[in-house]
C-alpha cells in the first residue's frame, strides 16, 4: 500500500473556518494542525507586535524559525481589540466562522468582547475553545500557565525526587503540547456533534487537565494509594530499571536501552555470550521491575560492555541484530537521522523572503489526512486586506480602519 500523500485530495476540514486569537504555543499549534487538515485558520494577533513567538530565536533571514513551524498556511491580520472599530472586525469574523480559539488569561476574552458568551450571540453555532492554564475555575484559575510550573504541578516532574531531589528542567514542554493535541479533538469532536444536532460548544481546554490526563502511568502509584493499597512494587519507567535506562558508551557519547521484554533481554544477553544473566523464572510482572537483587549486576554488565565500544559501533552491532539499544542524539543529530530521511519528516520549501528552509511534515500526510505541500506562516496582518474584504468592508472602509489604527 502505498504511504504517499494523493495529489489534490480533499481534505476533511476544507471549507471550515477558525479564528484564532491564541499565540505563543498550545493554540498555534493546535490550529496549525487543523490548518494542516484543510481549514482557513484567520490568525488574529496584536498591530505592531503581533505574536510574542514572532519573535522567539533563532530567525532565518528576518522571520522566526519556531513561529514558521506553528502557523503555517494560516492568514494573519492585525486587529487592536481595545479599540471599538478593532472588534467590530473581530465581530463579523467570528459571525462568519465554525470555530474560535484564544489562549488569553482568565477574564481577558471578557473585558475585549471576544468571549464565549458574545461569540454565541453572534453565531449560535460556534465551537469556542479556550486553552488557559488551569481552566476557567477553581483556585488557580488565575495563574499563568506556562510550561514549567504546570509539569511541576501534574507529578511529572516528581517521579524522580526520590534519587534527585533537583529535578532538571524538561527538554520537552509537555503540558504546553498536551493541549495542543487534546484542542483539535476536542474541536473535532464538537464539530461532528453540531454536525448532528445543530449545536455550537463551549471547551474549557486546561494545560493541566490534558497532562494530567496524560500522567496515567506517572501517577499509578498514587491512584493505587488513593484506593487504599500500598502502591507497591511501583512501575519503573524512570531509571529505577536497569534494562531500561541511559548509559554512556567508550567515547562519551549517551545511548538509551530499551531491553524490558524476556525475549528482549534474552536476545542480548546471548549475543554478549551472558546466557547466565537470562533468569528462567522471569515473569511479565517483572518487565517494569527493579529486577530486585540482579539490578546491580544488570546495570554492571549492560554499563560495561556500553563502556567497551565507541557509540557507533555499538549502534552499528545494535541495528545489525536489531536489538533496542540507540543513540541519544542531539537535535542536529535527529534532523539528520535514517528514520527522519526514511520517512520524510523534514521537507524544505521555497520561501518567498526567507530563502530556501526546512519544515516538519505533518505525519497525516502519508495517509492523505493533511496537507504535504509547505505553506509558508504569514507576516504580521498580511492578509488583512483580502480578510475584509471578504467580510464585506469596502476600499474606503478598509482605508479608514487602517487610519484609526484597528
Amino acid at each position: 500500500m502505498s504511504t504517499s500523500p494523493v495529489p489534490g485530495q480533499t481534505l476533511a476540514l476544507s471549507g471550515i473556518r477558525i479564528v484564532d486569537f491564541s499565540r505563543l504555543l498550545p493554540g498555534p499549534w493546535a490550529t496549525q494542525l487543523l490548518a494542516d487538515m484543510g481549514a482557513d485558520v484567520i490568525k488574529v494577533e496584536q498591530p505592531g507586535s503581533g505574536d510574542y513567538s514572532r519573535h522567539n530565536p533563532p530567525n532565518y533571514e528576518t522571520g522566526g524559525v519556531y513561529f514558521n513551524s506553528v502557523n503555517a498556511g494560516k492568514r494573519s491580520i492585525a486587529l487592536d481589540l481595545t479599540q471599538e472599530s478593532g472588534r467590530a472586525v473581530a465581530h463579523k469574523l467570528i459571525a462568519g466562522a465554525d470555530v474560535v480559539v484564544e489562549s488569553f488569561r482568565t477574564g481577558v476574552p471578557k473585558n475585549l468582547d471576544v468571549h464565549y458568551e458574545r461569540a454565541r450571540a453572534l453565531n449560535d453555532k460556534i465551537v469556542y475553545c479556550s486553552i488557559t492554564g488551569y481552566g476557567q475555575d477553581g483556585v488557580m484559575a488565575t495563574v499563568p500557565g506556562h510550561d514549567l510550573v504546570i509539569q511541576s504541578v501534574t507529578g511529572l516532574m516528581g517521579m524522580t525526587l526520590d534519587r534527585d531531589p533537583h529535578p532538571p528542567v524538561p527538554g520537552f514542554q509537555a503540558a504546553d503540547y498536551a493541549a495542543g493535541a487534546v484542542a483539535p479533538t476536542a474541536i473535532l469532536a464538537a464539530l461532528m456533534r453540531r454536525d448532528k444536532t445543530g449545536e455550537g460548544a463551549y471547551i474549557d481546554l486546561s494545560m493541566f487537565d490534558c497532562l494530567f490526563y496524560m500522567c496515567n502511568i506517572v501517577l499509578t502509584g498514587a491512584m493505587a494509594r488513593l484506593a487504599g493499597k500500598d502502591g507497591e512494587p511501583g512501575m519503573q519507567s524512570w531509571g529505577g530499571n536497569p534494562r531500561y535506562s541511559t548509559y554512556v558508551a567508550g567515547d562519551g557519547k549517551p545511548v538509551a536501552v530499551s531491553l524490558l521484554e524476556a525475549k528482549a533481554w534474552k536476545q542480548f544477553c546471548d549475543f554478549i555470550e551472558r546466557p547466565d544473566l537470562v533468569d528462567p523464572n522471569e515473569s511479565p510482572a517483572d518487565r517494569h521491575s527493579t529486577h530486585g537483587d540482579r539490578e546491580s549486576l544488570y546495570r554492571d554488565v549492560i554499563a560495561g560492555y556500553i563502556r567497551a565500544h565507541t557509540r557507533d559501533s555499538l549502534l552499528a552491532k545494535m541495528e545489525a541484530e536489531h536489538i533496542p539499544i540507540c543513540a541519544i542524539n542531539t537535535p542536529d543529530e535527529a534532523v539528520r537521522s535514517a528514520p527522519v530521511v526514511d520517512r520524510g519528516l523534514i521537507a524544505y520549501s521555497d520561501h518567498p523572503t526567507e530563502g530556501r528552509i526546512p519544515h516538519l511534515v505533518n505525519p497525516l500526510a502519508r495517509s492523505g489526512l493533511a496537507s504535504a505541500p509547505y505553506r509558508e506562516a504569514p507576516d504580521l496582518g498580511a492578509d488583512g486586506e483580502s480578510v475584509l474584504s471578504e467580510l464585506g468592508y469596502s476600499e474606503a472602509e478598509q482605508q479608514s480602519l487602517r487610519k484609526s489604527g484597528a
